[in-house]
């Protein structure tokens, strides 16, 4: 699944091939895909201007004239990419906006898994999934002292607290692992059992590991490209993501893999000791 780093370069990537351009026609060729219906979704954005693109969390946020906006996920496959009207659609473009201009803006989704919610402009974050969705992780919005408070809540492990977009937004399973290890943080540890210590800078390793990887563009481990077709790069500096057996950077020992939260887990078992509540 595209993870806020790979969000955010599509959305950036959108923004400067998109932004500005009217919508000609509209196909859906799997309307479960678009919400609340296929008619409604086709009858109210054709004929409208793509205003901006914002990002929030995973979501992408499209914003047309007339007060009209469009939330969108990507989910597990979901990808956009623009092309000339005369390139051949592929079998799993399943929505297609044609611009006055002669280009498209064509969703792919393998899975058919992505979701494109109509919805009036400002009412944005009445859509499920954004209601309650957390602070981004950017020094300005998630603090030292919201960490604090709502770690010391929660018993589940610190991989389960940070995948739960409720908690903090934009993170998956990739820079959940990442980041635990640059934190020297067990994924098991019990999120209320974290010390100031560690919090502090497992939220600044957060910060700076979502900024490397969108300057990479980032990762490309399965399908995930740009909105122009190209792959991100740093999956070329992953620390412990799908590197089991390989040394640990730091210390040389195996990095294992285990299940947490029903997700594959990766961790140096030396760096990322579990600490016990009576050590």
């Amino acid at each position: 699944m595209p993870e806020l780093p790979e969000v955010e370069t599509v959305k950036r990537g959108l923004e400067a091939l998109v932004v500005g351009k009217k919508i000609k026609k509209i196909d859906v060729y799997y309307p479960k895909m678009v919400l609340p219906n296929e008619s409604e979704f086709i009858k109210a954005l054709t004929g409208k201007t793509i205003l901006g693109i914002d990002r929030r969390g995973k979501y992408l946020l499209f914003h047309f004239n007339d007060q009209q906006s469009m939330v969108s996920h990507l989910r597990m496959e979901g990808k956009y990419s623009v092309h000339s009207h005369e390139v051949p659609l592929n079998k799993h473009d399943h929505v297609v906006f044609e611009f006055t201009d002669g280009t498209e803006l064509r969703y792919n989704d393998t899975r058919k898994f992505g979701r494109m919610v109509l919805i009036p402009t400002g009412e944005e974050y009445t859509v499920a999934g954004l209601k309650t969705i957390g602070p981004e992780p950017t020094p300005e919005t998630l603090s030292v002292d919201y960490l604090v408070e709502t770690m010391k809540k929660h018993h589940k492990s610190i991989k389960s607290f940070l995948l739960d977009q409720n908690m903090i937004a934009g993170l998956g399973n990739i820079y959940c692992d990442e980041v635990l290890w640059l934190a020297k943080i067990h994924p098991l540890q019990p999120t209320n059992t974290v010390p100031l210590g560690k919090i502090v800078t497992l939220r600044q390793k957060i910060f700076d590991e979502l900024t490397l990887a969108i300057k990479a563009k980032g990762t490309t481990v399965f399908s995930y490209l740009d909105a122009s077709g190209h792959a991100g790069s740093f999956q070329n500096q992953l620390h412990v993501y799908q590197r089991t057996g390989k040394p640990c950077e730091r210390c040389g020992t195996p990095i294992e893999r285990i299940k947490v939260a029903q997700r594959e887990t990766h961790f140096c078992p030396f760096c990322q000791k579990l600490i016990k509540d009576d050590e």
